[in-house]
């Protein structure tokens, strides 16, 4: 099958069957493909926000350090390669559709021997794994899905690090009602022999983590953002420093990124403690190269366009703070657009107060988007001036006129309409002459 094939068979035979916590299915398919994922070294990734953002400067620490690294990421913005990648470097369209073309035959042998048929996301996984392998690569920087015990990149021997980044409520229907409950599913990545880092959690959270950590023998190392010195925050960068790091400078903005880029340089000094062979120089130099579409993304300029992935409570909160800080006293037009899934509702109430104008987009993706006008109708709820579009063209058309020039238009609540959404202010600053 061609590339475009196996995306056409992956979307209408596959993701139907949605996601399936266990690890039975994919242990079967992994068996039958040789195990690739035993001939890696893994840094585990789990959390509820900045998992791609903390993966994003591991990697970009790990390669500067002259280490080859692949990455698995999930969900994507632009491009469905962007999942695989090596040393930054998408996978290949024709790995993809060799692999997936083989994997969809392994597939239906296990259908027919009474197995479960593999999901999108298992299949997958799987394809990255034996993409890394063939790529031989150093390390790889593995992001979970939305779980841990029981999610598909559990399938891994122990990794060499496991990081977990904030915890908070998300995917509660699948992983539990409360942030412990939660905690709890996440924790599962852990195994005896592996290292832990974790980003500062609430003292409930902490303790699950911990208690998990304490049953397996492992030490776990919390990062402190609250000891970063030397703050300075722009629309350019976020500059600090913390621990022996100084003058850290990260190209991703807001507070929480700050407190991203500082879980990074712990997890990076307990690698140094177990003999991985990094200059301090060079993490901090890879940190400059870190890039992460759709997170408080500057996409224009006059008004300021900016995109990010914000699409639960608790980086809606964040996204708040950023906001607040940059564009005080500023017009603000908000783009929104939800999955029916999420808990839009705080989402709306978290952020409405910030806002002049509000115009609802219906997401890309068949069965789970909130149509526009459903949204629009739950925002006039809490505020007055909202409006539906039939398009993202034309909620941006929309949204920069009622910014006007000095005013600030923000796209946010789900990743998964972004990136339709940069390439439409792509093709609005290109008709401009580009960002002045």
């Amino acid at each position: 099958m061609k590339y475009e094939e196996v995306l056409d068979y992956l979307e209408i035979n596959v993701n139907k069957l949605g996601s399936v916590m266990g690890l039975v299915t994919i242990r079967e398919l992994l068996r039958r493909m040789g195990n690739p994922q035993e001939t890696l070294q893994f840094i585990h990734v789990a959390g509820t926000n900045g998992k791609g953002s903390v993966s994003t400067f591991l990697a970009e620490g790990l390669m500067a350090n002259g280490y080859k690294i692949g990455r698995y990421i999930s969900p994507v913005i632009t491009d469905y390669r962007e999942k695989i990648q090596v040393n930054n470097k998408h996978v290949t369209k024709t790995f993809v559709a060799d692999c997936l073309t083989e994997l969809f035959r392994i597939s239906k042998e296990m259908e027919a021997e009474g197995f479960a048929h593999p999901t999108a996301f298992e299949l997958e996984t799987a394809m990255a794994f034996a993409y890394f392998r063939d790529k031989k690569c150093d390390y790889v920087v593995l992001e979970c899905g939305m779980g841990g015990a029981e999610d598909a990149t559990n399938v891994i021997p122990s990794p060499k690090l496991c990081v977990f980044t904030e915890i908070s409520m998300d995917h509660e229907a699948i992983l539990g009602d409360t942030p412990e409950k939660i905690a709890m599913v996440k924790s599962g990545i852990l195994k005896p022999g592996t290292a832990m880092v974790s980003a500062k959690q609430t003292e409930e959270v902490a303790q699950v983590l911990a208690k998990a950590c304490g049953n397996l023998g492992i030490t776990p190392h919390f990062a402190d953002p609250l000891s970063a010195k030397k703050i300075k925050s722009t629309l350019k960068s976020e500059q600090f420093s913390y621990d022996v790091y100084q003058n850290v400078k990260i190209p991703l903005l807001g507070a929480h990124q700050r407190e991203n880029a500082i879980l990074a340089l712990l997890a990076f000094r307990v690698l140094k403690e177990l003999g991985v062979a990094l200059k301090d120089d060079k993490i901090l130099a890879g940190f400059m190269n870190a890039k992460w579409p759709g997170r408080f993304e500057i996409l224009g300029k006059k008004p300021y366009i900016i995109a990010d992935g914000a699409h639960n409570e608790a980086a809606v909160k964040k996204l708040m703070e950023t906001l607040r800080f940059h564009f005080t006293n500023q017009r603000i037009v908000y783009i929104m657009g939800v999955l029916k899934d999420k808990d839009y509702s705080c989402m709306i109430q978290d952020s409405c107060d910030m806002a002049e104008y509000i115009v609802t987009v219906t997401p890309p993706i068949r069965h789970r988007a909130l149509p526009a006008f459903e949204l629009a109708g739950e925002i006039r709820k809490y505020h007055p001036n909202v409006t539906a579009a039939d398009s993202i063209e034309e909620a941006l058309e929309m949204a920069t006129l009622l910014a006007g020039p000095e005013g600030v238009v923000l796209a946010f609540g789900s990743l998964s309409y972004l990136g339709a959404f940069r390439t439409a202010c792509e093709n609005r600053e290109r008709n401009k002459g580009g960002i002045k």
